[in-house]
């Protein structure tokens, strides 16, 4: 199984736009059993009740059982349990929980996704990755500021972003690789399973349920369409300035030499977002002036130092290194310093 998703990824790296027509055989006896034996049996249980270890009491009969279901698409994932977690801001977090057979079935399109897509995903976006961090992305960040002319830093928020995938878009992205009915039905039935909270069922028109094992790679494939290609594709070549752009899942941190280019490109990110369901949290959205120039720059006009921002948890500001040069400084932001 690993050699065929090998051989999946290293189509999809070499071809401009790979086409998939034959997929949904894949998800075998085999493959399922690979995905149990990875599973953490410590996870919460879904709306069944049933763990890992139960699970394994009749893995064989489970699993077969589970492969005739889905080759006469008889399978039907259950909805999630709705569960809250507390977020830095005091709010609460939903999440949802798969039960678990639901999981192994959700790891395997997963690992047949990240083979498609994975090569096609831009070295700039960290989220959900294997071989990239929070921190990776973190020194992305601060080298790009450091060893470039930087001035403006564009710090967008996306609104409820898990809540308001939308799905006809997300099953477009999709299709433009796969062209496999029945793993695009597989996907559709996961967003539309709806989800138990407290009780009673509520219907997913729109989002993927955080908690979800199949929900990063579903958040990265729709971010990698909606920003980082147009961002490459349009925002990068109309630039003229320095630029550069960080994503780690629906985070992200955009930096311009110029301020009309900044601007711009904000204008610019707020239509792109509608068009495709989102919309960026006005409140926590703005246009900073921030780098190499900034403090000089707004201390001629009398604005005292540059403005701070937070990316993942940590927060950014300028600096001098002690013979007096300009330096990038990073530190544990406030909130995730008071949570923890």
């Amino acid at each position: 199984m690993e050699t065929k998703l090998a051989r999946i990824a290293d189509k999809s790296r070499n071809e401009k736009r790979p086409i998939f027509t034959s997929l949904y055989h894949l998800i075998n006896e085999d493959l399922l059993k690979q995905c149990h034996k990875e599973l953490d049996g410590s996870k919460a249980e879904g709306i069944d009740n049933v763990n890992k270890k139960e699970y394994a009491e009749n893995l064989e009969e489970n699993i077969k059982d589970l492969v005739i279901r889905l080759k006469n698409k008889a399978y039907k994932p259950a909805p999630a349990l709705r569960v809250y977690i507390p977020k830095d801001n005091g709010k609460m977090r939903p999440l949802g929980i798969s039960r678990y057979e639901d999981k192994i079935v959700q790891l395997a399109l997963k690992k047949i996704l990240e083979a498609i897509y994975e090569p096609k995903f831009q070295d700039n976006m960290y989220g959900f990755r294997a071989n990239n961090s929070c921190h990776k992305a973190i020194k992305y960040v601060h080298k790009s500021i450091s060893t470039t002319r930087i001035n403006y830093i564009v710090d967008a928020d996306i609104k409820g972003f898990f809540d308001h995938i939308d799905h006809d878009w997300m099953i477009k992205f999709i299709e433009y690789n796969i062209k496999d009915p029945n793993i695009i039905g597989l996907i559709k039935k996961y967003l539309k399973a709806g989800i138990m909270d407290k009780g009673k069922y509520v219907e997913t028109e729109e989002g993927s349920a955080q908690g979800n094992i199949i929900s990063p790679v579903l958040a990265n494939i729709y971010m990698h369409f909606v920003l980082v290609l147009w961002y490459k594709e349009i925002i990068e070549k109309r630039a003229e300035g320095e630029k550069f752009l960080v994503v780690y899942a629906d985070d992200f941190i955009a930096g311009f030499q110029y301020k009309r280019e900044a601007e711009a490109y904000y204008e610019a990110l707020k239509k792109r977002m509608s068009k495709f369901g989102l919309e960026l949290e006005s409140s926590k959205s703005k246009i900073i002036e921030f780098g190499r120039y900034a403090e000089q720059d707004r201390k001629a006009r009398g604005e005292g130092k540059p403005e701070t921002f937070d990316f993942l948890g940590f927060t950014f500001y300028c600096s001098r290194t002690r013979k007096g040069f300009f330096c990038v400084k990073v530190k544990t932001s406030k909130k995730k310093f008071k949570q923890k």
